[in-house]
């Protein structure tokens, strides 16, 4: 939640779209940037886009506008804000992927497969529901769901590995899966499906979304979400929180 004093607005973003010409949009997104102040990272690849950006509430509102019509599309985002700038300079990468699975996913299987805030306790409540943390282990430490399953991963890209190892479609018929802002179930949810796993759910929104709709006293989330900032982790308000950046070390293991 924002405050008198945050001066900071924190915003991410992604699509999955169809994006040509990448160098020429390099160029226009960071122009943008660049005009409008905005500091933080913008990933565009062939299959998409996916960012996390920073700046002045009025300068992020403008770009918002700016990026949307370079893009092609009206940008949906997930807020928070902050009384300093949680990044130091600015990028536009391109990439093969805007999110690294390395797994051939047909994206249309995760149709139906998004589950609201408001709809999310009673399924990941369900005896017969696997819940699975497609985050990593440094992310899983600082918090998680009530009951959710720690895949141990150092990178989004091992996960498929976990699931060859311990998940059986004809045993695990219902799986939930969250993360951080929604874009790794996006890829995540349809390569299930294509496992062959029967029911498949995704937090819609990712946790961002879930600590913004759903009330304390409601809340099964537990802990603090890491995000890739200075931040490092922000707590149930959505405000900076206390966790320490374990990523390094785990990485390094």
């Amino acid at each position: 939640m924002s405050s008198d004093r945050d001066e900071i607005q924190i915003i991410t973003f992604y699509e999955f779209k169809a994006l040509n010409d990448l160098p020429s949009l390099k160029v226009r997104l960071l122009g943008a940037m660049t005009d409008l102040s905005i500091l933080g990272t913008i990933i565009i690849a062939d299959e998409g886009f996916n960012a996390t950006i920073s700046g002045k509430p009025a300068d992020v509102g403008r770009f918002v506008s700016a990026a949307g019509a370079i893009l092609g599309t009206k940008l949906v985002f997930k807020s928070s804000f902050h009384s300093a700038d949680p990044f130091r300079r600015r990028f536009v990468k391109v990439k093969p992927e805007i999110v690294t699975l390395r797994q051939s996913v047909e994206p249309t299987l995760g149709e139906g497969t998004r589950v609201t805030p408001g709809d999310w306790n009673k399924i990941i409540t369900s005896d017969d529901v696997y819940v699975l943390d497609t985050r990593n282990d440094y992310e899983f430490q600082a918090g998680t769901f009530d009951g959710a399953v720690n895949p141990g991963t150092a990178k989004f890209s091992e996960l498929p590995e976990f699931v060859a190892r311990n998940l059986d479609p004809k045993r695990h018929k219902r799986v939930a899966m969250f993360c951080t802002g929604g874009i790794r179930c996006e890829k995540f949810a349809p390569y299930l499906k294509g496992l062959g796993f029967e029911e498949v759910f995704q937090l819609d929104g990712g946790i961002l979304r879930y600590l913004e709709e759903v009330s304390a006293d409601e809340s099964l989330w537990r802990g603090e979400c890491f995000v890739f900032d200075e931040r490092i982790s922000v707590d149930e308000n959505l405000e900076k929180g206390s966790a320490e950046d374990t990523s390094a070390a785990f990485k390094s293991k």
